[in-house]
C-alpha cells in the first residue's frame, strides 16, 4: 500500500510529536523529590510511616516516598536510641526532611531582561548568619520538614531560563554553609 503525501506528513508530525515528548521526560522535566538531609557528621537511622530502617550518614541525603497528608518520622541516633518520633503534613511535590534540625535557607534567584540586581537585593531584608548580615530575599527554616523552595539540596539553579522578558524568580533551599558558600560567590554585596 502505498501513503500519500498528507499520510506520510501526518505520519512524520506524529513521530515528531512523539519524539519532542520522550525528549522532555527523559532529559528536561525536572524531578520532584523528597529528600531527607543530614548536614551533621552523625549518623541517623530513621522510620517513615512505620516502614524499613533507612541509615544515613553525616553529609548525605537520601530519596524517600512521601505520601500527600500527615506522614510520620522516628529518628534514632548512632547508638539506635530513639531520639524522637513526630509527625508533618505534606502538601507539595518536593520537600526536605530536616532530621538533624539545622539550619537550612531558601534564597529567590531573580532572572529577567535589565533588571538590576544589585538594588533589588539591597531592598530586600537581611538575615544574619554568624553575626553577619547577608541582603537577599532568604528565609531561615530550622524545622522538621520544608517544603517552600523549587530547587532540593541536591540542585542547582538554572544556568539559563527561557523567556527573560519579564522578571521571574525561582527558589532553592541551601544548608547553611553551601549558602554562604553561594553568596560569596554570586551575591556578595
Amino acid at each position: 500500500m502505498k501513503m500519500s503525501a498528507s499520510q506520510k506528513g501526518l505520519f512524520i508530525a506524529i513521530l515528531a510529536f512523539i519524539m519532542a515528548f520522550a525528549i522532555y521526560f527523559l532529559f528536561l522535566k525536572k524531578k520532584n523529590d523528597y529528600l531527607v538531609d543530614n548536614p551533621t557528621p552523625n549518623t541517623y537511622y530513621f522510620k517513615i510511616n512505620n516502614g524499613g530502617e533507612i541509615v544515613i550518614a553525616g553529609g548525605q541525603s537520601v530519596k524517600v516516598n512521601l505520601k500527600n497528608g500527615k506522614n510520620n518520622i522516628a529518628v534514632f541516633n548512632e547508638q539506635k536510641k530513639r531520639l524522637y518520633d513526630s509527625s508533618f503534613d505534606v502538601s507539595s511535590v518536593r520537600g526536605l526532611l530536616n532530621i538533624a534540625h539545622q539550619d537550612y535557607y531558601v534564597n529567590r534567584q531573580y532572572y529577567g531582561y535589565g533588571l538590576n540586581k544589585d538594588s533589588l537585593i539591597m531592598s530586600m531584608n537581611k538575615v544574619i548568619i554568624d553575626g553577619k548580615p547577608y541582603h537577599s530575599d532568604v528565609k531561615h527554616y530550622n524545622k522538621l520538614y520544608i517544603e517552600d523552595f523549587y530547587y532540593n539540596v541536591n540542585e542547582d539553579y538554572d544556568a539559563v531560563i527561557k523567556n527573560i522578558q519579564k522578571i521571574e524568580s525561582r527558589t532553592k533551599i541551601f544548608r547553611k554553609q553551601d549558602f554562604i558558600d553561594y553568596y560569596k560567590e554570586n551575591i556578595n554585596l
